[in-house]
């Protein structure tokens, strides 16, 4: 199993699907606690529409998103902090019926992670991984 990672800080939504596209990829699944950004074309709705003109499919997985202290400890670099606070996270109800739900679609598409951070050694997505699909082989893209 293949899942495709990507973080959209500095980018264009049209340089990020571009970059999708290239990649084959025909899913996005959003893992932002709080899919809103004040970066133009990747707030929640806007961005889903701009996926769906290019043939992409958007879903979005809230429950497996960062709370707010491991949000501030990612933007602090404190990778220990994140990675404490993000396993409670995922040990919650709704983030376990959540992940289950990607396993799945990963397993029938071809799957990109989406969040901020652009280096997904920083984000909350390669703690995802190797919590839920740590046999998948990870492609990170950069746009």
């Amino acid at each position: 199993m293949t899942i495709f990672t990507i973080g959209y800080e500095g980018a264009t939504q049209a340089g990020l699907i571009a970059v999708l596209t290239a990649a084959g990829v025909t899913l996005i699944a959003d893992v932002r606690a709080v899919p809103l950004s004040r970066r133009p074309g990747f707030s929640k709705n806007v961005l889903a529409a701009g996926l769906r003109e290019a043939g992409i499919d958007y879903v979005g997985l809230k429950a497996l998103g960062t709370p707010p202290e491991g949000r501030e400890a990612a933007r602090r670099g404190d990778h220990a902090t994140l990675a404490r606070v993000y396993a409670g996270q995922l040990d919650l109800p709704e983030a376990m019926l959540q992940a289950a739900q990607l396993r799945d679609l990963v397993a029938e598409r071809s799957t990109a992670l989406l969040c901020f951070e652009r280096d997904s050694a920083g984000c909350h997505r390669s703690l995802l991984i190797a919590a839920t699909m740590p046999d998948a082989d990870v492609v990170d893209l950069f746009v």
